[in-house]
């Protein structure tokens, strides 16, 4: 749901199915870990950081249709997901490794609010469309193609991990003044009984239009 402004309205939503960690678990081995964001990528604390970095005007709602991180090599469609029956986040298909999803109950990427992208980090087969994500560093771009024909440029600005038990909802789901994106995947410690143990999440603003 959204409220009046546009800005995304979720209330403790679970990314457990994307956390299963099937490539892992189907090759009984975790050697192959994706990669973690470093404490240097989160978002600084220091005194003159609180206040919102310079953006971009918002965008009208438009349904977006494509997904590119160039620095991770990701370029994926997008279809809309929404709440499972228990309040989860419903999960792209797993087969297609390739695709990811944005919350479409929620703000459209590049509209005032906090807009939701998220995808496995594997599956069978191995890794799958945000196993990179962990890697991106803080500055970096990301580029949703809009059905309307324009393109939102985000650029990061913090990207951190959370243990499920402690995921932050209201930092990450919570109502933001300016077009924000949050891109989340599975991530944290890995246990061969429950999979990954949290989640990778990258925060990134509205910066410029094509």
């Amino acid at each position: 749901m959204r409220d009046r402004t546009g800005n995304t309205v979720i209330t403790t939503v679970s990314l457990v199915a994307l956390c299963s960690g099937a490539w892992l678990l189907s090759s009984g081995t975790a050697s192959h870990p994706p990669p973690q964001p470093s404490p240097a990528q989160a978002a600084p604390s220091l005194p003159g950081h609180h206040r919102p970095e310079p953006g971009t005007a918002a965008l009208p709602p438009s349904p977006p249709d494509r997904v590119r991180i160039p620095a991770i090599g990701v370029d994926a469609p997008l279809m809309g997901l929404g709440l499972t029956p228990t309040g989860s986040l419903d999960v792209p298909p797993s087969e297609r490794k390739n695709l990811a999803g944005w919350y479409e109950a929620g703000t459209t990427p590049g509209e005032r609010g906090t807009a939701i992208v998220a995808g496995h980090v594997d599956n069978k087969e191995g890794p799958a469309v945000f196993y990179a994500l962990g890697a991106l560093d803080r500055g970096r771009t990301i580029e949703i193609e809009r059905r309307d024909g324009s393109v939102a440029v985000f650029t990061v600005h913090a990207i951190e991990v959370y243990d499920a038990k402690d995921f932050p909802d209201e930092k990450v789901y919570g109502a933001a003044a300016r077009p924000e994106l949050r891109v989340i995947t599975c991530g944290g410690k890995y246990s061969k009984q429950t999979g990954y143990q949290g989640n990778v999440v990258v925060f990134a603003h509205l910066t410029a239009v094509r």
